[in-house]
């Protein structure tokens, strides 16, 4: 068997011989452009001097330079490469198999432009080297580092959310059990739900719901149950329980995750009465709502303390807690600077609405967010509040100030940044601006004749290009003298 594997290897090896032995060098140079992007001839001494180079690929050849010819091979590429040129130089001229080899060349724009290298010596003196450029898996690779860097944020998001969620869950005041909606047994339960159900050192977690109950507080919270899983609207009904346990209201919602279905059930003893600050249930419904939007909520007084915050608010904030920020002034965080909130304020005061307000939001270890406010003041009722909307806009700015410049291009941008920015640098951003709205007015007003704009403006005709090329204006390739004839 391995005696036919190398009659068979030997047969195709000689009738490829014979085949290329039939063409002509044009042929044999046509093949090799077309089955490589970089083709070379290097001298096999000399520090492998290339004497003919051939690109296969348009976008290679412009950003790689046509100047190879006549140079060392060894001096095209980065200084990490150079010992893989003389490794590819030394395997070839030794008949060596060939080895693919990544080499990095120089651009004069700064980037290096990767290519996968191989050599086989071909005559006396001589060696052809292919390339395959790795553009596009340089590519890729950058997409899969990205994608891999977003998901390593939200994962640490969703580990803070986890977080905050088991901190809730653990210090709330009010029983709480997740119960499996297959199996009828007790998955979690906070502390209170074990002082309030645990008899002794009986365990409440793997319990069977709604075992603690007499047989009508179990009849009703099987209904209450089976109503929950069928519509998924949460509901209440009342139980007496058995012992010591006494009537309790006992409320459900339906919930899943990793495609399994649990019910988050809420005891509380009806001796205890209705709670302070209990909200009708649709009322209720509102402020889950609030409390699970991404969007940061406040309220505050007149005089702006925080009376409530929701979670968004906080996670911005960098807090733990809503006690934290229960009374404390909002423009601890809120606003770049003082005058920012009570410019914020003025406005709602005013005109009672809003919409809109970009400042940012600092956080109490030292971080600060981009955030867009809308603002409402209610103040009629039992309590005058103003309600604040903040949205994280921090992405969407980035990418503004990505695709335009960085300076404020007009008058009406500048004095948006009022308030936002401190006042040196307000001053600078404004020199440029009336330095480069000057410089666009002489040049409308000499029809664009840079000797005429230079003597209008007081300034050389240097100073002027110089000034041209820090604004981006006017077309700076043409050559310096063209318009002295105008």
């Amino acid at each position: 068997r391995l005696g036919r594997a190398v009659a068979s290897d030997y047969v195709r090896h000689t009738a490829a011989q014979t085949w290329l032995s039939g063409l002509d060098a044009d042929a044999v140079a046509k093949l090799v452009t077309a089955s490589a992007d970089v083709a070379m001839v290097v001298a096999s001494r000399d520090r492998g001097v290339i004497s003919d180079v051939t690109f296969g690929s348009a976008e290679l050849a412009g950003e790689l330079p046509d100047t190879w010819i006549g140079q060392p091979w060894i001096d095209t590429v980065t200084v990490e490469s150079r010992p893989k040129i003389e490794a590819l130089i030394r395997d070839a001229t030794a008949q060596q198999p060939p080895r693919w080899r990544h080499i990095n060349h120089r651009t004069a724009a700064g980037a290096d432009v990767p290519v996968l290298y191989t050599a086989v010596a071909v005559g006396e003196g001589r060696v052809v080297a292919l390339g395959r450029s790795l553009r596009p898996f340089a590519t890729l690779q950058q997409r899969l580092v990205d994608v891999q860097q977003a998901m390593e944020q939200e994962s640490a998001r969703v580990r803070q959310v986890e977080t905050r969620h088991r901190l809730l869950f653990q210090v709330s005041s009010e029983a709480v059990l997740v119960v499996d909606v297959a199996t009828r047994r007790v998955a979690e339960a906070n502390p209170a739900a074990v002082e309030l159900l645990g008899e002794g050192n009986r365990r409440v977690v793997g319990r069977a719901f709604p075992e603690g109950f007499d047989a009508a507080g179990r009849l009703a919270i099987d209904g209450l149950l089976a109503g929950v899983r069928a519509t998924g609207r949460s509901d209440s009904v009342t139980a007496k329980g058995e012992g010591a346990l006494g009537e309790c209201i006992v409320s459900a919602s339906l919930f899943r995750e990793d495609r399994a279905s649990f019910f988050l059930v809420r005891l509380r003893r009806a001796s205890d009465g209705a709670l302070a600050g209990t909200l009708p249930r649709n009322a209720s419904r509102v402020m889950e709502v609030i409390e699970s939007s991404p969007d940061g909520f406040v309220i505050a007084d007149l005089d702006g303390h925080v009376r409530l915050a929701n979670r968004a608010f906080l996670d911005m904030a960098q807090l733990a807690t809503e006690e934290q920020v229960r009374g404390e002034p909002l423009d601890r965080w809120l606003g770049g600077s003082g005058v920012d909130f009570n410019l914020l304020v003025g406005r709602l005061r005013s005109h009672g609405v809003l919409r809109l307000f970009q400042t940012r939001l600092r956080g109490e270890y030292g971080s600060a967010t981009d955030v867009e406010v809308c603002a409402v003041a209610v103040p009629d009722g039992e309590e005058p509040c103003l309600g604040f909307t903040l949205r994280d806009v921090g992405p969407r700015l980035l990418n503004e100030r990505r695709d335009s410049k960085a300076r404020p291009r007009s008058v009406e941008q500048l004095t948006e940044l009022v308030g936002r920015v401190p006042l040196k640098d307000l001053v600078r951003d404004s020199t440029d601006l009336i330095e480069r709205l000057c410089i666009e007015a002489a040049l409308e007003l000499t029809n664009d004749n840079r000797a005429s704009a230079a003597e209008v403006l007081g300034l050389s005709r240097q100073s002027l290009y110089a000034k041209l090329r820090r604004y981006g204006l006017g077309d700076l390739d043409e050559p310096a003298g063209s318009e002295s004839a105008g």
